[in-house]
């Protein structure tokens, strides 16, 4: 199986279990690979026979910006729903990073990776 991968894209956003993460936006850092034959759109060199990257990224950023989630589980599980519903893909891997989680220490980030599959 092909993939699309998209990597790095970053949104601040509002996610999160404590009070001042619902106000205060963060940063977060979404990869998404998306599984599917891409030797159509290969052969044919035609957008159509594909999945439009900016497509990909517009709904990414609207689940993450628009959306407010308690967990890092909950937004990759709803990126990962709706990219498998609006996109004739087969499979679906998405890594959620919140690189400024409030959590005492140093590290570069905390996230969460899934991989769902079309039924």
């Amino acid at each position: 199986m092909d993939k699309i991968m998209a990597r790095g894209m970053t949104f601040k956003a509002c996610h999160g279990v404590l009070a001042f993460e619902k106000a205060e936006p963060q940063t977060f850092r979404v990869d998404a690979d998306l599984l599917l034959d891409t030797s159509i759109a290969g052969k044919s060199d035609d957008i159509k026979d594909t999945v439009s990257y900016a497509e990909v990224f517009a709904l990414i950023r609207n689940i993450v910006e628009q959306e407010s989630y308690q967990l890092l589980e909950a937004l990759a599980e709803n990126i990962a729903a709706a990219l498998l519903f609006q996109f004739p893909i087969a499979g679906v891997e998405i890594t959620v990073y919140k690189p400024e989680a409030p959590v005492e220490g140093e590290f570069d980030y905390f996230g969460v990776s899934i991989k769902r599959y079309r039924n």
